[in-house]
């Protein structure tokens, strides 16, 4: 009777344990939006050239709150080196063109798995899809507010 009190206890523990790892898996944290009409207009231009070229998954973190460095990244997946290029070119074309705004630094471009521009306020990061899974910028900084994009991009 006692051994059967026993497994059935730990039965039921393990059953808590497990339940409580599934939860704490799938716990989201939620920190609030930015709207896009607040953005500066250089981000919203880059966000924009990025939907243009039929960017994935585009997203944007406000840092403001959370660090110094930069005050925005802007991720978006490409589905090939050519997208993942195309989709760097044409946000950083037309900031120039548009704004007079050339980034402080690219990286990445050639091999096109992971694209960095860096507009020093803001950071725009162009994976390919395989990339951004390994490196998952969006787990990494969950504790920035999310920008609320518009619909069609």
């Amino acid at each position: 009777m006692l051994k059967d009190n026993y497994l059935n206890m730990e039965e039921i523990a393990k059953n808590k344990s497990l339940a409580r790892d599934e939860t704490e898996d799938t716990l989201e944290v939620t920190v609030g939006t930015t709207p896009f009409e607040d953005l500066d207009a250089e981000v919203k231009l880059a966000l924009k050239c990025a939907s243009e070229k039929k960017a994935v998954d585009i997203i944007g973190l406000d840092l403001r709150d959370i660090t110094s460095f930069a005050e925005f990244f802007l991720i978006a997946s490409g589905t090939n080196k050519r997208q993942v290029q195309a989709i760097a070119d044409e946000i950083s074309q037309k900031l120039r063109k548009d704004l007079k705004t050339k980034p402080n630094r690219i990286e990445g471009y050639q091999g096109a798995e992971w694209v960095l521009l860096d507009y020093g306020d803001f950071i725009f990061h162009i994976f390919n899809k395989k990339s951004r899974t390994f490196y998952d910028l969006e787990r990494l900084w969950r504790d920035a507010k999310r920008v609320k994009l518009p619909k069609d991009m």
